[in-house]
C-alpha cells in the first residue's frame, strides 16, 4: 500500500480545537495491535530501549509501517499528528516520503526495502496514562522524535531531529523540493546580515562541521565557541534570530510548543547565541547552532555536495523528560 496515500489522508491543519486526547490517541494505536505486535512496541518506561535512539537508516525496535495493516498504519499517524503542529506533521511525512526519491536515485528495485517509507518505527514507553508518565518514539531515516507526557500533555518533545536527502531534490518528479527550506533560508539571512565585526565572532570555523556536533548522544551538552551573543545584534537580526528559533520550536503541537518557548524566555533570550561554520552561500557546506542555558539547536548540510541536511533540537535540562520524570517521582513516590 502506498505510504503517500495514507499521509495525504491524514495531513491538515491543526487548532487548538481540534486538538485530540493524546493518552486516547496512544491507546488506540495499542488496542489495534495484535498481541505479538503490542509485545514489540511497549517497553517499561525505565527500559534503557527508551535512551536508544538513532536517525540514520538502520534496524530498530518498537513496530514498523511495515508491520501494520490499515487500521493500524492510521493509528500510529494519527498519535503522531497528535504530538506535532501541521507544519511538523508535514515535515516528517515528507521526510519519510523522500525515501522513494532515494531509491531512485541510488538506482534501487522495487525490492529493495533499504529506502522505504515503511521503514519507520513507534515504540510506546510505559502506559499511556493521565496521571503516570509515559514516553513514544518515533523513529527512522532522518526522524527521530522523542516525547515525555504527564497528566495527558507533552511534557518533553527532545531530542528531535529532522533530516532531508536530497537537501534538494534535483530530478524526478519531486524536482526542486526543499523539505527543510526555512531552517535553511532563515540561517543564510541571518548570517548575512552580520556586519564583518560581528561575523568575527559568529564564524566559528571557516570549514563547515561535518556532522551535527552533538550527534546521537544520549546527553547533550553547550558548545564552545558560543557564537555572537543576542544582545550583540541588531534589533533586526535579534528579530530574525527569534523567527529562526521559532522554526525549530513551531514543530510541535501548539500547546507544548509555547510552553517550551516560555521556557527558552526563562532562561534568558538575551543569552540565546548563534554561530556559523563554512560556506555563507548555499551549494558549500554550512553549519550553525543557536544556544542558550537550556537549548541547543544544530544545522549540519555537508554531505553529498552540500545537499543533505542534518537539523536536532535539544533541551539541556530535560531530554527523555528527565527533569519531569524527577520532579514527579519526587513528589509522587518520595523514598520511605
Amino acid at each position: 500500500m502506498k505510504i503517500c496515500i495514507a499521509l495525504v489522508i491524514l495531513l491538515n491543519t491543526n487548532s487548538l480545537a481540534q486538538r485530540a486526547d493524546l493518552v486516547s490517541k496512544a491507546n488506540e494505536f495499542l488496542s489495534a495491535l495484535s498481541v505479538p505486535l503490542k509485545a514489540k512496541a511497549q517497553y517499561k518506561l525505565s527500559d534503557d530501549e527508551r535512551l536508544n535512539w538513532h536517525f540514520v537508516p538502520k534496524s530498530r525496535n518498537g513496530v514498523s509501517f511495515r508491520d501494520f495493516n490499515s487500521v493500524q498504519r492510521d493509528a500510529a499517524l494519527s498519535l503522531l499528528k497528535t504530538s506535532l503542529s501541521a507544519q511538523g506533521y508535514q515535515k516528517a511525512t515528507a521526510i519519510m516520503a523522500l525515501e522513494n526519491v532515494l531509491r531512485e536515485v541510488e538506482n534501487r528495485g522495487a525490492d529493495d526495502n533499504y529506502r522505504d517509507p515503511l521503514n519507520y518505527y513507534l515504540t510506546i514507553f510505559g502506559t499511556p496514562s493521565e496521571d503516570e508518565p509515559w514516553g513514544w518514539r518515533f523513529e527512522g531515516h532522518h526522524i527521530a522524535l522523542n516525547f515525555s507526557s504527564l497528566n495527558n500533555r507533552i511534557e518533553s518533545s527532545t531530542p528531535s531531529f529532522f533530516g532531508s536527502n536530497p537537501g534538494i531534490v534535483l530530478q524526478g518528479n519531486e524536482r526542486g523540493k526543499q523539505v527543510l527550506k526555512a531552517e535553511t533560508e532563515l540561517g543564510f539571512s541571518l548570517v548575512n546580515s552580520l556586519t564583518p565585526a560581528q561575523l568575527k565572532s559568529a564564524l566559528i570555523s571557516e570549514t563547515a562541521l561535518a556532522e551535527i556536533i552533538s550527534f546521537n548522544s544520549r546527553k547533550a551538552v553547550a558548545l564552545d565557541p558560543i557564537g555572537l551573543m543576542h544582545n550583540d545584534m541588531s534589533d533586526k537580526q535579534k528579530e530574525n534570530l527569534i523567527k529562526l528559533l521559532e522554526v525549530y520550536v513551531n514543530n510541535y503541537e501548539l500547546g507544548f510548543s509555547h510552553k517550551l518557548m516560555e521556557k527558552i524566555k526563562k532562561a534568558g533570550i538575551e543569552k540565546l547565541s548563534f554561530a556559523w561554520a563554512g560556506s555563507l552561500k548555499p551549494g558549500t557546506g554550512y553549519y550553525y547552532r543557536i544556544q542558550g542555558p537550556m537549548l541547543l539547536i544544530e544545522l549540519d548540510n555537508t554531505q553529498n555536495n552540500a545537499n543533505h541536511v542534518h537539523s536536532v533540537v535539544r533541551d539541556l535540562t530535560n531530554d527523555f523528560g528527565e527533569d519531569i520524570l524527577r520532579e514527579h517521582y519526587e513528589k509522587e513516590h518520595p523514598k520511605k
